[in-house]
């Protein structure tokens, strides 16, 4: 295993837990219709504030989920290419 397979790994692994993180501070979509029902008010500044919050973390979702794919298949190329080269 090279220094770049471990590198790549290691990476792989940090966004792997950054993308569980960022999905996870996400607000679900049915926590209107709870609000809703138990009849909490919210202000016109909080409610865009919480749309543009989870518009930003919708964003960086799509963003970070398609550098782990970039990476993931970038890592199997570079284990397949590590494997071919004879020692």
């Amino acid at each position: 295993m090279s220094i770049l397979e471990i590198i790549a790994g290691a990476l792989l692994l940090v966004v792997s837990i950054v993308i569980v993180i960022v999905v996870l501070l996400q607000e679900g979509r049915n926590a209107n219709i709870s609000g809703a029902i138990s009849g909490a008010a919210d202000t016109f500044f909080d409610k865009n504030k919480a749309r543009t919050i989870d518009s930003i973390l919708a964003k960086w979702t799509k963003i970070i989920a398609i550098g782990f794919f970039v990476l993931t298949l970038a890592t199997t190329v570079l284990m397949i290419l590590g494997s071919k080269t004879p020692a």
